[in-house]
């Protein structure tokens, strides 16, 4: 799941995790757009819902504005996203960097936030493998 807004650091994002997930050999079976952080809960709880889907990864850039706007959407996706992923019993994991950044921290953080998303798919699905025995 991505992001349409800041695009020029999403898209990028984007292929980053797609590289790290083929690097893990996970299987990729949706790509999904959406315009803003904010928008991503629907989408995330339609995945979620289909037996194909395991976990989903979120990906996005909140960048701080001349208001608090980006720490309320922020805030808010991360208990939405928290909330679908106790309730499916399935990970979600947040590769979203913000809020409070500027744009040239948001650049800085294309690698590290898309990575971390993809791997923790894994060590998280793998716990719960573990502790359902």
């Amino acid at each position: 799941m991505v992001s349409e807004f800041n695009q020029e650091v999403t898209a990028r994002m984007l292929l980053v995790a797609k590289e790290k997930a083929e690097k893990l050999k996970l299987n990729l079976i949706y790509v999904c757009k959406v315009p803003g952080a904010y928008d991503m809960p629907i989408i995330v709880d339609s995945l979620l819902k289909k037996k194909n889907v395991d976990a989903v990864v979120t990906l996005g850039a909140i960048i701080k504005g001349q208001t608090k706007h980006d720490e309320v959407i922020a805030q808010t996706i991360a208990n939405v996203l928290t909330k679908l992923s106790l309730k499916y019993e399935k990970p979600v994991t947040l590769g979203i960097s913000g809020p409070g950044m500027q744009e040239r921290h948001a650049y800085a953080r294309i690698r590290p936030v898309a990575e971390r998303a993809v791997e923790a798919i894994i060590k998280i699905s793998d716990e719960l493998e573990r502790i359902k025995k």
